[in-house]
């Protein structure tokens, strides 16, 4: 497979499972309902995200690089929330 096209598919992945927090993030600012939010599982989401983060940069990958930070941000915010809301 050429680099060209694996770079886009790794682009492509990261796309889609970064924007998947977009909805739960603007669901939860919105109406700062967190009942339903694992404490615990947000928490240990956001570590891995932290792991995937500084590992995309040890290697130079842009694509985990960009989703990470993009995702660390969206579920930052909703673990900010479910702290701050419960």
């Amino acid at each position: 497979m050429q680099p060209a096209l694996i770079e886009t598919l790794g682009f492509a992945a990261a796309t889609l499972t970064t924007l998947c927090w977009l909805p739960q993030a603007v669901q939860t600012i919105r109406t700062r309902d967190t009942r339903a939010i694992s404490l615990w599982t947000q928490a240990m989401f956001a570590s891995g995200i932290v792991l995937w983060l500084v590992y995309g940069m040890l290697i130079a990958s842009w694509p985990l690089i960009g989703a990470n930070a993009v995702s660390l941000c969206l579920v930052s915010v909703i673990l900010a929330m479910k702290l701050r809301h419960g």
